[in-house]
């Protein structure tokens, strides 16, 4: 067990990739709490005001706005000019270890240039890896990739992941050292707004009736989170009846023929309000609608480590019924806080969503939520991940 508070004051610099806002506030919060002095690399996105005047938090906002509506040429540029801020930065840093939340753009720079830049400079790296290899989940993995891959993990001092599947990953595909691993908590969802809004209300904003039943699909879409599978089982298992509502809410990513397939299976479910599609991003003021609109939320991934979204649900006191893959069906309490059914089986699916709607989790939801919540605020504590990552940090600042 790693030791529950540093024996002395440790300096980071946490490089946020300048995303992943959620994740990277939690972590950054806790770690001041806890007294770590941070250098925070980041964007506009994660601009926040309770680290303006706070002494144990210097926001360098390295990266400005990521507008994905740019133009390329202004794209270009804004990547070259955060490149060369970072390398400025790190040459002249006061923090001796440098913890990695996510890479940038470029797979060879960052992983191999930029680690052995930070390396030459004397820094200590801890690394988290959300993913071991995104590359071989999407089905386009590459010798380059996988070498660039094994060169940052080998480089790093030290390695966080979220679950002992992927710790595995790392000892059997990329060779590195178990002791170099640690696995934590993926910290609970507490930057998404969650206000009063009832779940009456939040159903009449998007115009569903009390009572019918409502299944939502949440997050960016793509071919590994098996939204087709979802789709096949609404209209082929539970179309029929009139009682259902599919609620899908996300951004489809990079994926046009997959997601032109999705559209032609939703066909006129739309025009029959059986189907309610947002087909674009979800802003944090609007998250809660649909998580407090819903009465079970469902994720039929195809692969996955683990997903945010189940805590993002978990947060709000929102069931899931999940795929068995990955770790999920460690996630989940069957019964309890959900459960799970057979990946890319859309009749075992209809079984779990049906299953689900005659228990007594569903006919009680209105009081469960809340034991929802309690459980996931103990299970994924930023308490618990600020703890167990400040212990790795003091080991560091040590290690010669």
């Amino acid at each position: 067990m790693a030791p529950s508070n540093t024996t002395h004051e440790v300096s980071v610099s946490l490089l946020t990739g300048g995303g992943d806002r959620p994740y990277a506030l939690g972590l950054a919060n806790e770690l001041i709490a806890k007294r770590v002095s941070l250098d925070l690399i980041g964007s506009n996105d994660l601009e926040c005001e309770d680290f303006h005047g706070n002494p144990r938090v210097n926001f360098l906002n390295l990266r400005g706005d990521q507008r994905s509506d740019a133009s390329i040429g202004r794209k270009v540029y804004r990547v070259l000019a955060y490149y060369a801020k970072l390398i400025r930065y790190a040459a002249t840093s006061k923090p001796k270890i440098f913890h990695i939340l996510w890479n940038n753009k470029f797979d060879l720079f960052d992983r191999v240039i930029l680690m052995l830049y930070y390396k030459a400079l004397g820094k200590k790296i801890a690394l988290t890896v959300h993913n071991v290899n995104i590359r071989k989940r999407d089905s386009n993995d590459t010798p380059l990739n996988r070498f660039t891959l094994r060169t940052q993990y080998q480089l790093a001092d030290h390695i966080f992941v979220h679950t002992e599947r992927m710790k595995m990953d790392l000892v059997e595909e990329f060779g590195v050292r178990r002791a170099a691993i640690t696995v934590i908590p993926f910290g609970i969802n507490n930057a998404v707004p969650n206000t009063s809004l009832s779940s009456g209300e939040a159903r009449r904003r998007l115009g569903i009736p009390e009572d019918k039943k409502a299944i939502l699909f949440f997050g960016n879409i793509a071919p590994y989170k098996g939204l087709e599978y979802l789709v096949r089982s609404f209209h082929n298992h539970l179309g029929a009846r009139d009682d259902y509502r599919l609620i899908i809410a996300g951004k489809p990513k990079n994926c046009e023929e997959y997601w032109k397939g999705i559209q032609e299976a939703i066909g006129n479910g739309i025009q029959k309000g059986q189907v309610l599609l947002k087909c674009d991003y979800i802003a944090d003021e609007e998250i809660e609608i649909y998580f407090k609109a819903a009465d079970v939320l469902v994720l039929p991934y195809r692969h996955i480590y683990q997903s945010g979204v189940l805590f993002l649900g978990y947060s709000f006191g929102l069931p899931a019924l999940a795929a068995d893959v990955g770790s999920l069906k460690e996630e989940i309490i069957e019964g309890t806080t959900g459960l799970t059914f057979r990946p890319e089986d859309p009749a075992d699916l209809a079984r779990a969503i049906e299953t689900y709607f005659a228990s007594e989790l569903y006919q009680d939801l209105a009081t469960r939520r809340q034991g929802i919540i309690d459980y996931a605020r103990e299970r994924y504590s930023w308490d618990t991940v600020g703890r167990i990552t400040t212990g790795v940090y003091a080991k560091l600042s040590t290690k010669p």
